[in-house]
């Protein structure tokens, strides 16, 4: 499969898995996963046919990791079924349990941003939680989405002492409700 096959096949989950299944039909259960045969059905159904061994690929490949596949699952699910790992706008619960997170953490953002940042913290928008990155390096290539990034360190361990909840997704992005000023500074 191609570069551009796969980028496209990922932003298409990523839209339907995320954020609107109701656009090609699919329910996403309540902790967000629906069946592989179901979704690509849907997709075909609505224009973008994609086939098993794509949808593989794209899984497998994504240097985000975006996607899991799951053999099994619930009762009502037959075979295998996806859900997107996190970033949803539509109601889910991941089912991620409270983990205890490293000293710190770094979040990636743009200069335009910083004053709001500055005065309440980091927010999840439109958003479930604030993500938020292992490494400096992670936090730069998602800031460099938007413009020219910022990184800004966040103490995660004194977060946590304050009775913060923490989650981490399966892909390794730390989940927060929200990260107040206080726990934040500015990479130096």
């Amino acid at each position: 499969m191609d570069e551009r096959r796969t980028v496209k096949v990922s932003k298409y989950l990523s839209k339907h898995l995320r954020h609107q299944p109701e656009r090609i039909g699919i329910t996403l259960d309540e902790n967000g996963w629906v069946s592989v045969e179901t979704l690509l059905s849907a997709a075909a159904l609505h224009g973008f046919a994609i086939s098993r061994a794509e949808l593989d690929h794209v899984v497998t490949v994504n240097d985000k990791r975006r996607f899991t596949v799951e053999s099994g699952g619930a009762a009502d699910v037959d075979g295998d079924r996806i859900r997107a790992n996190q970033g949803h706008t539509v109601a889910v619960d991941l089912d991620l349990p409270p983990t205890e997170p490293p000293a710190y953490l770094y979040h990636g953002t743009v200069a335009r941003v910083m004053d709001a940042i500055r005065a309440e913290g980091l927010r999840p928008m439109a958003r479930h939680h604030v993500h938020l990155s292992p490494d400096r390096e992670t936090a730069t290539r998602v800031g460099a989405r938007r413009g020219r990034p910022l990184v800004l360190t966040v103490d995660a361990g004194a977060m946590h002492r304050a009775g913060h909840v923490f989650r981490v997704s399966a892909n390794g992005v730390w989940l927060a409700d929200a990260v107040p000023p206080e726990f934040l500074r500015l990479r130096d």
